[in-house]
């Protein structure tokens, strides 16, 4: 049965990483230790222990700028659900974020939406989660735009873009991203050498998340997508907003299938998130 008792809310550091990753293993989700070590670093964690000092829910907080925090890996061991343990460090998280003036954003799954909307959150754009094993059809860049893989010396570049055209400041989480997977690591430049996109990718616990997309365009992400997945073999997933369909039908033309989906909500207004024109791939839910 579920407790019913107040939880006590306790601080997770990046020491507590291989107590709290039990929680999404549970859960079913892909990150892995390597994910839950730069969370903790990058952000704020909290989460409640039973009295053995065994973790039985967490929460999370990630800075994406100075006015957008990140809310996610809420996550309630199956003995203390339904009894409003979720629920409290959610709370929590909304209050921290609030008392540093900042917004709070998430995606949320189908089950959560409803908890979210009546504590303000509102709707942006549905986001469809896709697997696939491997990308049998490469296309082609457009007309005068070539690709290379992402090195070092490229990490500032890589920020400069993707602040306007995402709305998050995340130079942290793509410097962590691109230098933890370099095969994955790519981007595109016109032909005066402007930036005009870049992919990214990590392993995670059970398959590879390529993202985030960033792109001036649907076919310049399509054939970032597409060398990503091909410079290792998959199986993967990818976060896409709705709203590309043209990715959809390569997506579904590789045999990929979308078993769920996601809301990405904020409680206030964030410039520039609630539109996803140029973002073709997110981090991922727990990253944004």
């Amino acid at each position: 049965m579920a407790s019913t008792e107040a939880p006590e809310i306790r601080p997770i550091g990046i020491d507590d990483c291989e107590g709290v990753w039990p929680l999404s293993i549970e859960a079913g989700w892909n990150q892995n230790l390597a994910d839950w070590r730069f969370m903790l670093g990058a952000g704020r964690g909290f989460g409640c222990a039973d009295a053995n000092g065994e973790w039985q829910a967490s929460s999370l907080i990630l800075p994406l700028g100075q006015r957008l925090a990140w809310i996610s890996m809420v996550l309630v061991t199956r003995e203390r659900r339904r009894g409003g343990v979720g629920t409290t460090l959610l709370k929590h998280c909304i209050s921290e974020v609030q008392s540093a003036g900042a917004v709070a954003g998430l995606d949320a799954t189908e089950q959560g939406r409803p908890i979210y909307l009546p504590l303000g959150f509102r709707d942006l754009y549905p986001i469809a989660r896709w697997h696939f094993d491997a990308a049998t059809d490469v296309p082609r860049l457009p007309a005068g735009v070539s690709a290379r893989p992402a090195g070092a010396a490229d990490l500032p570049r890589l920020a400069l873009y993707d602040r306007p055209h995402t709305g998050m400041e995340r130079p942290a989480l793509l410097a962590h991203l691109a230098l933890r997977q370099p095969a994955r690591a790519w981007l595109a430049e016109d032909a005066a050498g402007k930036l005009v996109g870049f992919g990214l990718g990590r392993e995670g616990r059970t398959a590879t998340s390529l993202g985030p997309i960033v792109a001036d365009s649907e076919p310049i992400a399509l054939a970032l997508i597409a060398r990503a997945s091909t410079a290792a073999p998959g199986p993967f997933i990818i976060d896409v907003p709705a709203a590309h369909s043209a990715l959809r039908k390569w997506l579904e033309a590789q045999g990929a299938v979308t078993p769920r989906g996601y809301m990405r909500m904020t409680l206030g207004e964030a410039k520039g998130l609630d539109d996803p024109s140029h973002l073709f791939a997110l981090a991922g839910p727990e990253l944004g």
